[in-house]
């Protein structure tokens, strides 16, 4: 990654704020501006345009998952990576349908949060593994649908779809999936993208989800 990646921190505590941006020396990353609520982060994401917002989701005055939606009301093109102490599903929920690239905890070590500031600046995202396996499988013991999975699809998935459906939901990278199923990434990228279509979802953790909630996946 030749260029470097500008990034806003948003977060009420000051203590938070300087302890990511200490995690975030790394000289491929540019902290541009920090925000001590989700009206300043929503202003400073405005003039700044970073390329990634680490975005607190507690936060006074605004929270974060509000401005989130400002922001997407907006039609900023800063990816927005939420981060939380809660193990809180309504959390990750409302952060994905409001259209976070990315959902991680606190307690995340430096290395997975610069693993995840890259990954979301070049177009992928990225939600807590552990969390979100915890999270899809209490959807899949509360959530029961009437209607048939396959009928909500936009058109029936094939089985090889299937089998990469299955994977993505494991929270497999591209790459991971082509070595589990003998393939190359691209050719995995362009099945990813033709499973988010049929699941109405341009986002691969909400299709994740959906899968969970239609009973497609285990």
């Amino acid at each position: 990654m030749a260029d470097k990646i500008s990034l806003l921190i948003a977060d009420d505590h000051m203590m938070v704020r300087t302890g990511l941006r200490s995690m975030l020396s790394e000289s491929r990353i540019e902290v541009v501006g920090e925000a001590g609520n989700g009206r300043e982060a929503f202003e400073m994401a405005k003039r700044l345009k970073p390329d990634v917002v680490l975005m607190d989701i507690r936060m006074p005055e605004v929270d974060g998952i509000l401005a989130l939606e400002m922001m997407k009301a907006e039609k900023l093109n800063s990816r927005v990576i939420m981060v939380t102490t809660y193990r809180s599903t309504s959390y990750l929920l409302r952060s994905l349908s409001g259209g976070a690239a990315g959902f991680v905890l606190k307690d995340i070590s430096r290395e997975e949060l610069l693993a995840a500031v890259y990954s979301v600046a070049q177009g992928t995202s990225l939600v807590d593994s552990q969390f979100l396996q915890d999270v899809l499988r209490n959807l899949e013991s509360e959530e029961k649908s009437a209607q048939s999975a396959e009928d909500l699809l936009l058109e029936p998935l094939t089985a090889r779809e299937m089998d990469i459906l299955r994977l993505m939901v494991e929270g497999l990278t591209n790459q991971a999936i082509g070595d589990v199923l003998g393939l190359s990434a691209g050719t995995v990228k362009g099945y990813a993208q033709t499973v988010m279509h049929k699941l109405g979802t341009n986002d691969r953790t909400q299709a994740a989800v959906k899968a969970i909630r239609r009973g497609l996946v285990k």
